[in-house]
């Protein structure tokens, strides 16, 4: 059983940058070999989706909206992923969640749905103005 927990997130002025965490606890995923994980926001009204996501092998996928400008390093040691935000817009406000996949095979430069995620964890919000 995986469990994640998410923090770091909070309030900052557009241009500026947050660095989210998300805590692995439970069974660590390299047990389960190969693995996906990945980060999605929610905004009020809107429908989740896809933000990052990193598989076992290292291989990363971002959504256009944020490429260039969020990056997500992961360390192995510490059991934690990151996001990394740079400069936010008004546009990235909202509710940031971690999720994992395990048992995925690796899919180079692809965001899987949320469908495809077994574990998540509870949330911590961005606001941007």
């Amino acid at each position: 059983h995986v469990q994640l927990v998410e923090s770091g997130g909070g309030s900052v002025a557009a241009g500026g940058s947050l660095r989210l965490s998300c805590a692995i606890s439970g069974y660590t995923l390299s047990t389960y070999g190969r693995y996906c994980m990945g980060w999605f926001r929610q905004a009020p009204g809107k429908e989740r989706e896809g933000v990052s996501s990193i598989f076992s092998d290292g291989s990363t996928a971002y959504a256009g909206s944020v490429k260039g400008r969020f990056t997500i390093p992961k360390d192995n040691a510490k059991d934690t992923l990151y996001l990394q935000m740079n400069s936010l817009k008004p546009e990235d406000s909202a509710m940031y969640y971690c999720a994992a996949a395990p048992g995925v095979r690796p899919s180079p430069g692809r965001l899987l749905p949320g469908a495809a995620y077994g574990y998540w964890g509870q949330g911590t919000q961005v606001t941007v103005s």
